[in-house]
């Protein structure tokens, strides 16, 4: 059976970005809005110190697998994981790892729990979005302004690139605020949760230049839709999208960027 991780251990490492949860009403919190089920199977990221951890060790009929890149907190963590099948302790990197290997390995897709270091939120988060086809949801602890942009509106001042990238394969819900008090060391800001569950099908099939497009539109978020894109479509082309070519790219919802994309794939492919 598996152990619960001792507590304290290795110092911080500040190009981690670590800040260790540490509060236990924000853990029950967390492990309530997860509310695991017998034969789900839960995939922590940067467990840490394993405060989360043992509550999830704890879910009755689940697998655990949990991925920490601080080879010092791995080995603090791995009695935890030792002589037991359904758990597993994963050394290395989120942003490189493959959950879909995983999710075959386990024979189910996935939910994800984690700590999400801010200073690579949002390269993880596109990360996950790659593997959603082996994911089930993600309950992720982020910046609250992070979590602000991931539950934008069109027009909204927080709406942007990272809104518009995640829409196609996630349902978002911002769930609750955590304090900086609730990690060690406390963090400068506040904290946020929420829920990403992967939508599937798709809400839309996304065209080879969304990325693009979005990417363009965002980098130049206070031009015109014309201007923004210039380099990669004209007014006209926007205009024949049913899109003014005049608006700003934040009013845009993520549809009318997938009709700009879908446009230039037809256009790159007659051309």
């Amino acid at each position: 059976m598996a152990r619960a991780p001792a507590s304290g251990g290795p110092p911080r490492r500040k190009r981690f970005g670590q800040h260790f949860l540490h509060d236990p009403g924000a853990i029950e919190r967390i492990v309530a809005a997860v509310a695991p089920r017998a034969g789900d199977h839960l995939v922590e990221i940067g467990p840490g110190r394993g405060a989360l951890t043992r509550q999830l060790l704890s879910s009755s009929g689940c697998t655990l697998d949990a991925i920490e890149i601080d080879r010092d907190l791995a080995a603090q963590l791995a009695a935890a994981f030792a002589g037991d099948a359904r758990h597993a302790l994963h050394v290395g990197d989120a942003l490189e790892f493959d959950f879909t290997g995983l999710a075959r390995l386990r024979g189910g897709r996935l939910r994800i729990v984690g700590n999400l270091p801010y200073n690579i939120s949002t390269p993880l988060l596109f990360h996950l979005s790659a593997h959603a086809d082996a994911i089930a949801d993600a309950h992720v602890m982020l910046q609250r302004e992070v979590v602000a942009r991931l539950a934008a509106r069109p027009g909204g001042a927080d709406y942007g690139r990272l809104t518009v990238m995640l829409a196609p394969r996630f349902d978002i819900e911002r769930l609750f605020e955590l304090g900086p008090g609730a990690f060690q060391p406390a963090p400068r800001v506040w904290s946020a949760v929420a829920r990403l569950t992967v939508l599937t099908p798709p809400r839309f099939a996304v065209g080879r230049y969304y990325a693009a497009v979005v990417q363009a539109a965002f980098a130049h978020r206070r031009k015109t839709l014309r201007n923004a894109l210039a380099r990669l479509m004209s007014g006209a082309e926007i205009a024949a999208c049913g899109i003014d070519p005049g608006v700003r790219p934040g009013t845009l919802a993520p549809q009318q960027f997938n009709a700009l994309a879908l446009a230039l794939d037809r256009a790159r492919l007659s051309g």
